[in-house]
This record gives structure tokens, C-alpha cells and sequence, in this order.
């Protein structure tokens, strides 16, 4: 859930412009195919009945592959599923939610109360190293199942341990996490985003003051460190102090990076009045709609460089879903003036329909994971781990709409 402090005083009864009906339209469809496709398969096909958890792909024919199971994966799944309801299906949301959480506690959690990173499809333990990545999620997936199941504490209780787990083992002294222990280098700044996301979901839970003071260091570290002042963008790879890394791992800058985390860094200037948060999240949102986006495709591309001229043009779907999410918060941050309003309406509209591109697959509730510059998909199997950022940007969509009042919304179809 978007917090009340971003969903305050936008009910509205007006007539909705047009480029506010263009996303309730675009948000229509995706319900739809979020409810009627996409939850069934990956419930029916996706999740293991034999093993548990979930399978970590399916080919395009909607046959399971038989992958190595990722940590990160198993508690995406977790998420989709804990907050299916809210999205209008009516399957058995808990069930699968359980399903998930369960394979992931008995065969992810080692006995430190750290996450291993990487299981066989029998949960046989595979790779057991510590990465902050995964850690992030299961604190994702623990909130998740939080919100699903508030009568149980059993959740809060494993997700503070594991926080304070983090702090002992993994802290940097200037701010931020290592990446692994021993130390691997570069340090890296998605994770941090992961963490940021974690940190503001348990806040949505009534969490202890712990998850504003990790979310409030880890905004802190993203502006004094993450983020190019010059240029504006984040960037994705440092040293061991904090510095870009050398060569041109240091330049890379992701589109869908510069949206997901001006989607959290709105989230957290609408909580606490950071004026330094909401500029750097307009920033990094001209990043990413502007030189990030390929308009013959119509498509957020994978990555730029810090001079902002392309460095991977491929197009994987997940930057389509940051896309709509923040152009969603950023349209109701901005609702008192509406021409600039309805710009980040349009660029909602135009993200979701970039995203149904790769939705266009021989079994209906699959979806293609990369588009290449010549609009030629990759043909090869759907990533389940795509699921978590479909779900969160149509939810993300559709409480938009209904923060502005939209007659339609929480509505599939």
C-alpha cells in the first residue's frame, strides 16, 4: 500500500482528464490479465506440488523447467501471492502464499537466521552464501506475509532478527551494507534499494522504529553517494568506500533503476518531507523517461551510460513495471497541477502499454523477459521472478486511480 501520506486529500469527484482515462483503460486490460491469466498459471503450473515452492521458470509451452530455485525467486512469489486479493483474485490466496513461505523458511533459512542464495528444485541446499540481494527479499516476503496473516507475529519476529543479523555482520562504516562476508567487491547499490523497499513495507505494518532508521540511512546513502549530482542519475557500482567503480561498471546507469527508486524516494519524501528526496527522485525520473526510454519500441531500455547515450539497448520487462510505478506516485504528487499531472498519467499509460508487449505469448499468462533493438523477442522461458514487479506495478496502478477517485478502480477488467 501506498502510505496516506502520498493518498491523502486526492479523492476527487471531477471528470477524469483524458490522459487519466488513458491509464484507467491500459489498467483495465492488465487486471484482466492479471486475474484471469496470469495468477491461475502460476499457481496451477508454477508452484511445485511435489516439492514445494515454485518453479523458477516456464517454458513458453507453460511446461516447468527444472531450474536451481534462487532465494530472491521463492520470496518474490511469496509477495505475489500474499497480496493476490487485492488485486481481485479469487483463488486460494493464502494457500499459496503458505505454499511459498514455507519451502523458503525450511530450506533458505540457515541456522545463523541468514538466507542461503540458491536451492536444487528437492531443496537440497545448492549455494550457501550470504548475499545482501536475497537478504532484502526475505525481509520483502516476510512484511508480505505479515499482511496476509497479521494475526501471527512469527513473521515480524524472524524479519527483526534478520535485520539486526544484517547490522552485526554486514554494515559498512560509512553507511550501507557490504555486499557479502567476507567482503566481494564492487559494493553495489540495487540492493540497497531492495532494503529501502523492505524497510518501508514493514513501516506499512506498524514495524518498530528500527525500519525508519534503516530506511532513513540507506535515502541518506542514495543521495550523498548513489546519485551523480551532476548528471542526476544513480548510478549502480562503487568500491570499497562508496566511490563508482573504476572503468565503465561505474558509468552504468539503469532506467529502471532511476524509476524504482525515485518510486521509493517519493514514497519517503511524502512520509517525512524531504525536499532533498523528491528532487532527487525528479531527477532520476528525466533520466529514465528521457535518453532511458527508446521511442521506435516504446519501451525503458536496460542501460545508459553517465554521459546518458545507450550502453545495453535491450529491454527487459521489468524496467516497463518500475515505469508505470513511479509515473503513478509522481502523478498524484503532483495533482495540484494538472497539465504537469496528466504528463506522468500519459507516461503511466504509454509504460503499460510498453509492458503488455511482452505479454503477447502462446500460453496467456506467460510473458517474454527480453526485447532486443530490433523488436525481436528472445525466445526462451518466462522468469517467474518477473511476477513480483508485474504485481506491484498494476496494484501500484490501481490504487492511483482510486486515490483520485476513478469509478472504476480495484475493479479487474
Amino acid at each position: 500500500m501506498m502510505q496516506a501520506a502520498v493518498l491523502s486529500s486526492t479523492i476527487s469527484n471531477s471528470t477524469p482528464t483524458g490522459a487519466v482515462a488513458d491509464a484507467a483503460a491500459v489498467r483495465g486490460q492488465l487486471k484482466a490479465w492479471l486475474v484471469e491469466r496470469a495468477y491461475p498459471l502460476w499457481w496451477e503450473v508454477g508452484a511445485d506440488r511435489v516439492n514445494g515452492g515454485f518453479h523458477e521458470k516456464l517454458g513458453l509451452d507453460g511446461r516447468p523447467t527444472n531450474d536451481a530455485r534462487r532465494a530472491r525467486v521463492q520470496a518474490r512469489q511469496v509477495y505475489s501471492y500474499s497480496v493476490a486479493a487485492k488485486s481481485g483474485w479469487n483463488g486460494p490466496v493464502r494457500e499459496a502464499a503458505e505454499h511459498g513461505l514455507t519451502f523458503f523458511l525450511n530450506h533458505y533459512r540457515r541456522p545463523d537466521g541468514l538466507f542461503r542464495t540458491k536451492v536444487a528444485p528437492d531443496g537440497t541446499a545448492l549455494d550457501d552464501t550470504v548475499v545482501l540481494y536475497d537478504q532484502a527479499f526475505a525481509l520483502f516476503a516476510l512484511a508480505a506475509a505479515q499482511s496476509a496473516t497479521p494475526e501471527s507475529r512469527r513473521a515480524e519476529e524472524m524479519a527483526v532478527a534478520l535485520r539486526q543479523r544484517l547490522l552485526d555482520t554486514l554494515h559498512h562504516a560509512q553507511g550501507g551494507f557490504e555486499e557479502s562476508h567476507p567482503r566481494t567487491l564492487p559494493l553495489l547499490s540495487n540492493p540497497h534499494m531492495h532494503m529501502l523497499e523492505a524497510s518501508l513495507a514493514w513501516m506499512e505494518q506498524g514495524g518498530d522504529g528500527g525500519w525508519r532508521d534503516l530506511a532513513e540511512e540507506i535515502v541518506g546513502l542514495a543521495l550523498s553517494r548513489f546519485i551523480d549530482d551532476d548528471m542526476g542519475g544513480l548510478k549502480e557500482f562503487f568500491d570499497g568506500d562508496w566511490r563508482p567503480q573504476a572503468g565503465t561498471s561505474g558509468r552504468i546507469v539503469e532506467p529502471g533503476h532511476q524509476f524504482e527508486w525515485s518510486w521509493l524516494m517519493l514514497r519517503w519524501a511524502a512520509l517525512t518531507g524531504s525536499k532533498a528526496a523528491a528532487d532527487a527522485a525528479w531527477r532520476m525520473i528525466a533520466v529514465g523517461e528521457g535518453p532511458g526510454v527508446d521511442p521506435a519500441r516504446g519501451v525503458a531500455m536496460n542501460a545508459l551510460l553517465d554521459d546518458l547515450t545507450p550502453h545495453d539497448p535491450v529491454a527487459r520487462l521489468w524496467p516497463q513495471t518500475e515505469r508505470i510505478k513511479c509515473a503513478v506516485l509522481a502523478a498524484l504528487a503532483t495533482r495540484d497541477d494538472a497539465d504537469r499531472s496528466d504528463t506522468y498519467w500519459t507516461m503511466a499509460a504509454n509504460g503499460g502499454r510498453g509492458l503488455m508487449k511482452y505479454f503477447d505469448t502462446p500460453v496467456k499468462g506467460l510473458w517474454r523477459d527480453r526485447l532486443n533493438p530490433d523488436g525481436t523477442f528472445v525466445e526462451e522461458a518466462a522468469p517467474a521472478s518477473s511476477f513480483y514487479h508485474i504485481v506491484c506495478a498494476i496494484q501500484e496502478l490501481d490504487r492511483a486511480l482510486a486515490a483520485i477517485g476513478h469509478p472504476e478502480a480495484g475493479h479487474p477488467g
